[in-house]
């Protein structure tokens, strides 16, 4: 039997196989073996081949086989690594090598790709695993839990996107929780720097106070974090409004407390140094309640300080009840006096004194009445402050025309001396204002008017109707004005008379002026040298007496108004009238002002 080879390369082998079967048919020859065993034996022989090749092939197939599974197996983990790592550019070169290439050639193309996509795969699981890390602890902190379930607590990162795209969302997503941790944690830190600030005002215990809202906030372990989730946030606001509340409840204690003893000390007349013990301790209360970060400001102690402080001074002040009395009416006088309101004579001097002795009346309730007396007259005189204004202004016009009738009666007023120019000018500005005197006391009049009417009461000015005052004023001014007109018409019929006495019996020389009628009528001289007339009361040589004005009324010049304490309805005549007779004009000639000198 002849045996063919399967190649070229396989002509060794078959010679070697001919020359071993030439060698066993000599073999069977020379043992005498019949060609039916011959046959025989060879076809066994041939049979045995077959098997040898039939086994080969099949394990040659089974090989193959299992190449082409390694081939799949490798493709397949190949295309799922790329799926995953979002590689989609990879599998391209291979496809057109794969056409050309045996199976191990394929394999061998594959396992360096699949290899390197193996160890990407690994790196981008680590990425995965410590954002998810972080994801998760972050979550835990900002929701105080740790039980946590999101969207990465179920990731199998064996089969779920690996890919750059999901790694971005993750890094996302982290640095998202990142900026809001931070920001709970700048609250958290806000919130708990208040609670301090507040907790030090109000003298309470800082650590005892945060750690019964989180015990992180006050103290952490090792691996411990400080709790930033909603509940502390939460928590921290709640105990910050508690504290506020606290700290606005005792403020306005205190401010209270310190309200009484600022009057106690007004009342009794605390010296500074005992002012001062507690003026360090109160001085906060001039600004706003949300402003007093002071420490130790709104303590419970300071508090019962000033609040036996104000105990010791209630006590001190039942014993001096009747020297306060006296005192706040010596005020209450005092005040009226300079706004010239008539005071309650219900809660005078000697009407208390009587009362607090007898025990008819309760000492705190007479101070508290006369408080309000005080009060009411201060309200009184904020509305009256314009009209008594006006009267001030009205006053000092008056005594300008005083000062310039005065002036006018000095005959020396154009003489040459030192300040002559001065009060030349001054008597200049006075008879402006005199012209404006009417105005004024019809202004004032009808500011009066409409004040009463206002507050539906009459305007009494120390105790006299201030209309009336100025209605007699009125009245006085032009009995003044008529006087001076009628002592005009007087001089110029005596002037005339003298005239026609001349043209008879001739002229005859004046006599020598006598120098008792050069007097000062009251000027005295300023330090310039100047002749300065005194504001004059009472014209005793002059024919027309002086007008009345609230300061007659007041009882300094007229005591009879000092005594009037009721409304006159009928306009009085208050016309001081003249001591002595009018002197003939021809004996006082020399008194009459004298003309400027002619130049």
């Amino acid at each position: 039997m002849a045996f063919g080879s399967p190649s070229s390369n396989a002509h060794s082998t078959n010679s070697t196989c001919h020359s071993l079967l030439r060698e066993l048919q000599q073999i069977w020859t020379d043992i005498g073996e019949s060609e039916v065993d011959k046959d025989r034996m060879l076809l066994e022989l041939e049979r045995e081949c077959m098997e040898v090749y039939r086994r080969k092939v099949e394990e040659a197939a089974n090989a193959k086989s299992r190449l082409h599974q390694s081939v799949a197996a490798k493709e397949a983990e190949l295309a799922t690594l790329m799926a995953a790592l979002g590689e989609h550019n990879v599998n391209s070169p291979i496809q057109s090598e794969k056409m050309s290439a045996s199976l191990k050639e394929q394999l061998g193309l594959i396992m360096p790709l699949v290899d390197d996509l193996k160890a990407k795969k690994d790196e981008r699981v680590k990425q995965f695993a410590d954002i998810k890390t972080q994801i998760e602890k972050i979550t835990s902190e900002i929701s105080g839990s740790c039980n946590i379930v999101n969207s990465f607590s179920t990731l199998n990162l064996e089969e779920h996107d690996l890919s750059t795209r999901k790694l971005s969302e993750c890094q996302s997503h982290l640095r998202a929780l990142q900026k809001e941790k931070s920001v709970r944690v700048q609250r958290v830190l806000d919130s708990v720097n208040e609670v301090h600030t507040l907790c030090g005002v109000l003298g309470l215990d800082f650590g005892e106070t945060v750690s019964n809202v989180h015990p992180s906030l006050h103290e952490t372990s090792m691996g411990q974090y400080t709790n930033i989730s909603d509940s502390t946030l939460e928590g921290l606001d709640q105990a910050i409004l508690k504290l506020k509340t606290e700290r606005k409840v005792r403020y306005q204690k205190l401010k209270d407390v310190a309200g009484s003893l600022f009057e106690l000390w007004k009342l009794m007349d605390t010296t500074r140094e005992e002012r001062r013990k507690l003026s360090r301790i109160i001085s906060f209360l001039d600004i706003s309640e949300s402003k007093v970060v002071e420490p130790g400001a709104l303590t419970l102690e300071v508090i019962q300080q000033v609040s036996a402080e104000v105990g010791r001074l209630t006590k001190l002040k039942a014993s001096r009840m009747k020297e306060l009395v006296m005192k706040r009416r010596a005020e209450l006088e005092d005040l009226c006096c300079k706004t010239h309101i008539q005071p309650d004579s219900s809660t005078a001097a000697d009407k208390s004194s009587a009362m607090i002795d007898s025990g008819l009346v309760d000492p705190c309730e007479l101070l508290a009445n006369i408080e309000a007396q005080i009060n009411k007259v201060k309200d009184e005189a904020l509305s009256r402050k314009e009209i008594m204004d006006k009267i001030e202004r009205w006053l000092s016009s008056c005594d300008e025309e005083n000062w310039l009738e005065d002036y006018n009666l000095d005959h020396t007023r154009y003489s040459g001396g030192r300040g002559a120019h001065i009060n030349l000018k001054r008597a200049e500005r006075a008879r402006i204002t005199v012209t404006k005197i009417p105005g004024m006391v019809d202004s004032l009049i009808s500011r009066t008017l409409a004040w009463e009417n206002e507050n539906q009461k009459l305007f009494l000015y120390d105790g006299v109707r201030l209309v009336s005052i100025l209605e007699d004023y009125k009245v006085s001014r032009h009995q003044k004005e008529e006087d001076k007109k009628r002592a005009r018409d007087q001089k110029k019929l005596q002037d005339m008379l003298l005239a026609e006495k001349e043209s008879i019996y001739g002229s005859r020389p004046s006599p020598r002026r006598s120098n008792s009628f050069r007097k000062t009528n009251g000027f005295h001289t300023n330090g310039n040298g100047s002749v300065t007339p005194s504001p004059r009361r009472n014209s005793v040589g002059c024919a027309t007496p002086e007008l009345q004005t609230p300061r007659s009324y007041s009882g300094r010049q007229n005591t009879y108004f000092k005594e009037m304490r009721r409304l006159s309805t009928v306009p009085l005549n208050f016309v001081a009238m003249a001591k002595e007779d009018t002197m003939s004009f021809s004996s006082i000639g020399g008194s009459e002002p004298e003309s400027p000198p002619q130049g």
